[in-house]
């Protein structure tokens, strides 16, 4: 949903509040400030507020600005993959449902350091021959239950860390013909092999 100069003038005065308090530094605040003046929809200000408290705004705006984080994780995002590939990754904001229909191509989905603003994520998958593959961190929760499997396969590595609170749940529903559904942790590169160092999320 497109945004407002109303609600990005609220988010600027949400990012100079927190600066304020000590909770941004000068050189955040900047960068922050940059992209709330040029953004365009809800889901591109919510990503800036997201480790902030609502609270410091005056009567009214906290509330909005909270509503509009909100409304932002219900938007429905929709990916069609033909024959090519399609990724979402860095900290990119996970709304509340996705609809992922892959052909013969391949679509990658990283929450290693992407923004969750809802404790829940419905996955709505077609897949043929194509593949999905989710790369989770500790704390997420995949539930591939109510996915109905021809001659493909579906598969979830769980995480070694189990004591992890439960960050976001992913109920994953539709179908897999002859592709493949993954969910896995993000796998060490040969250098954090060789050092045995712990992998390090957002």
């Amino acid at each position: 949903m497109r945004a407002s100069h109303a609600d990005r003038d609220r988010v600027v005065e949400l990012l100079r509040v927190a600066a304020g308090d000590g909770r941004l530094t000068a050189e955040e605040l900047d960068d922050r400030l940059e992209v709330a003046l040029t953004a365009r929809t809800y889901s591109e200000l919510a990503v800036l507020t997201t480790d902030l408290p609502a609270a410091p705004l005056p009567a009214g705006h906290a509330g909005q600005v909270t509503g509009m984080a909100q409304d932002a994780g219900k938007e429905l995002v929709r990916i069609d993959c033909g024959s090519g590939a399609a990724k979402r990754q860095g900290q990119w904001l996970v709304p509340q449902r996705m609809e992922i229909n892959v052909a013969s191509g391949s679509v990658k989905l990283d929450l290693t350091r992407a923004v969750i603003s809802s404790p829940t994520l419905q996955l709505d998958i077609d897949v043929h021959s194509g593949s999905l593959l989710l790369v989770t961190r500790p704390g997420i929760v995949v539930d591939t239950d109510d996915v109905a499997v021809r001659s493909g396969s579906v598969g979830v590595k769980a995480h070694r860390r189990h004591d992890a609170p439960v960050v976001l749940r992913v109920q994953v529903s539709g179908k897999v013909a002859s592709g493949s559904f993954k969910a896995r942790p993000p796998r060490r590169t040969f250098l954090q092999w060789l050092l045995r160092r712990p992998l390090q999320y957002a």
